[in-house]
């Protein structure tokens, strides 16, 4: 729970109660309640709340005024309330967003509550493969098998832990989440038991064998521990059923009914949609490789580690497996690996290099750990609580792992026993004295260090040139300069040129009246907004309206384009920055369609505010009727 607690509580009880909240979403300053009465909201209390600015109606919205740190009380609203983000309608979300943003979202989403213990999981498995290593015990003692379940549990029981956490990304009733996603893991679904009990396949479809029906149909199994998409498409599908089953279903015999179809519905359609299709994505992907390896080994090192992350969070990586255990059977040796070797050290570096670039506290909290267990080869923690939301550095981590996969497929890096992962994977590349390579005893093993060192050096460059430096956006005083320097003027320049206005004829009271801070407001002549000071931005809200700035000598400013343009939801707008970018004076920051959203009915009008006025003996705006950007239009003391 975050440091507004208390605060989110009261507000949520001063509304009415999660009962009386139809929706909730939040824009750069406020929280936006649609409450199914609004009269059983106390508008008087909620004013005179320490940490609510003041209460507003309009456009059927109740909206409590916060300020610039409304995100996390927002968070802790829906904390506290169990209210779900955005809207609670079925079908309407708080901000669009494009498919692949949809899916990263969704995946990183699930990952978030229970990141900790995926990192401790992941140290733990850490310390028992050193353990090992070092000959302090043996993989058959009871000390090892205890360090084992624990570390390893969470990992092969994946699927469990990400169908709690994707039941309530879609509202789903938690427990039948959790009953999918044990269904899911059960080990007599598992291909692997399935062929080690020995049973004999019934026929096969497109080349894919499969072992048992459901109802007559063919039901080809796969292996569902540690995968990570299959439960979330299952948990999304089974939020479907429940929605139509509550529809039809007695309301006094659907307590047991309700779960009782929408487990019997989503499982099977499941099975039957998820295991064919990773089947054959496995089988196609087998045979790729199978080509590649033969036309060129350096291709194919390339390929394996550049694509072995992705491979795994699909749940795909099963298509090398019976290469290399062929390989191992009939050579004892293998290099079909060998490019996947330098993946876990490429992420890792990445998260060394973000190091220099993330300043926000929760993340550098998940960083150290997953660096640790990252060095181990168990990068989860670091993909899905770090990189993988960002995108751009799994990215990096990927193209790393290509390069150096590439190193080793050309030195032909050999494996002579399946092994550990991480560093502890280097023993397994020590000869046996099998006729695999012309490395020599030790060979292999230097080839594969080198690149582990080649992609750590790649990614940890182009993370660093290409990675932006992030802060936290609510916790601007953390950041190097945030304290305005005592005694000093700074001249804050017009972010946009137009007609100057006094801060009170804005169009919106909590700005005219100052609530939120002392400034100007300009309206606009050209749809652009730049910025008006060296400094950093600490908030860019997603649909793009308005941008918190802190400039180098500690000034916070807000410059909201419009008045309640949130409802465009984006549209007319474009911005060229990203939240926690460093920006210098005049770079261009955002542009916006004054015509199309005087057309769609809105005020282009753009209150700017200096948020942390109490900072300062002074905040005066210009006297000038009309301004360019750039030119001085509010001075600080």
């Amino acid at each position: 729970m975050g440091k507004y607690e208390a605060l989110a509580k009261a507000i949520v009880a001063q509304v009415g109660g999660k009962e009386n909240v139809q929706s909730l979403t939040h824009c750069i300053t406020r929280l936006r309640f649609k409450l199914k009465d609004e009269s059983k909201a106390h508008d008087d209390v909620l004013k005179n709340m320490d940490g609510v600015v003041t209460v507003m109606k309009a456009g059927g919205q109740y909206q409590v005024v916060i300020g610039n740190h409304v995100p996390d009380v927002y968070q802790d609203v829906l904390e506290v309330s169990g209210i779900q983000a955005g809207n609670i309608k079925d079908g309407e979300s708080e901000v669009k967003q494009k498919p692949f943003d949809v899916i990263i979202d969704i995946v990183s989403g699930c990952f978030q509550p229970f990141l900790g213990a995926l990192c401790a999981a992941g140290m733990i498995k850490g310390i028992n493969a050193l353990l090992i290593f070092f000959k302090l015990y043996t993989a058959t003692s009871g000390t090892y098998i205890t360090l084992n379940a624990i570390g390893d549990a969470i990992f092969y029981f994946l699927p469990i832990f990400v169908a709690l956490t994707a039941s309530r990304k879609f509202k789903l009733p938690e427990f039948t989440g959790l009953a999918l996603g044990a269904a899911l893991v059960y080990p007599s679904i598992q291909q692997s038991a399935i062929v080690a009990a020995g049973a004999k396949p019934l026929g096969s479809i497109f080349g894919v064998d499969y072992y048992t029906t459901f109802a007559g149909i063919p039901l080809i199994a796969n292996n569902y521990t540690s995968s990570v998409i299959p439960i979330i498409f299952i948990i999304w599908l089974a939020s479907k059923v429940q929605k139509w089953a509550k529809k039809v279903i007695p309301e006094l015999i659907a307590t047991f009914f309700v779960p009782m179809v929408v487990m019997l519905v989503s499982m099977p359609i499941g099975f039957l949609v998820v295991g064919p299709i990773i089947s054959f994505l496995t089988e196609g992907l087998s045979n790729a490789f199978n080509s590649v390896y033969g036309f060129s080994p350096i291709l194919f090192g390339a390929l394996v580690g550049g694509l072995w992350q992705l491979l795994v969070i699909f749940g795909l990586h099963w298509a090398l497996i019976p290469m290399v255990m062929a390989q191992l059977g009939d050579q004892g040796w293998t290099n079909i690996l060998a490019g996947q070797f330098a993946a876990s050290f490429a992420q890792t570096a990445v998260l060394v290099a973000l190091l220099f670039k993330i300043y926000k506290k929760k993340d550098r909290q998940l960083i150290m750990p997953s660096i640790i267990s990252g060095i181990a080869g168990v990068t989860e923690p670091a993909i899905y609580g770090i990189t993988l939301p960002r995108v751009k550095p799994f990215v990096i981590s990927c193209i790393s792992a290509a390069v150096a996969g590439a190193y080793a497929g050309l030195m032909n890096v050999t494996m002579y026993m399946m092994g550990g992962l991480g560093i502890f994977a280097l023993p397994t590349m020590i000869s046996n004295g099998k006729d695999g390579t012309a490395n020599g005893a030790i060979g292999s093993m230097v080839h594969a260090s080198i690149s582990a060192v080649i992609g750590m050096v790649v990614a940890f460059v182009l993370t660093m040139i290409l990675c932006p430096k992030e802060y936290d956006e609510v916790n601007a005083e953390e950041t190097p300069t945030s304290k305005p320097e005592v005694g000093n003027a700074q001249h804050i320049a017009a972010p946009a040129s137009g007609e100057v206005l006094p801060l009170s004829e804005a169009g919106d009271a909590a700005f005219s009246e100052g609530l939120l801070g002392k400034g100007a407001v300009i309206v606009p002549t050209v749809g652009e907004i730049i910025a008006p000071f060296d400094g950093v931005v600490v908030t860019l809200f997603p649909t793009k309206h308005a941008i918190g700035l802190l400039s180098s000598q500690g000034a916070e400013l807000l410059i909201h384009v419009g008045i309640d343009t949130v409802q465009l939801d984006g549209q007319f707008f474009e911005s060229f920055v990203k939240q926690g970018e460093i920006v210098k004076q005049g770079q261009r920051l955002l542009s916006f369609d004054i015509k199309a959203i005087e057309t769609a009915g809105f005020n282009t009008q753009i209150p700017i505010i200096v948020t942390n006025t109490q900072d300062y003996s002074q905040v005066e705006a210009t006297t000038a009727q009309t301004i360019n950007e750039g030119e001085s239009f509010i001075t600080v003391r």
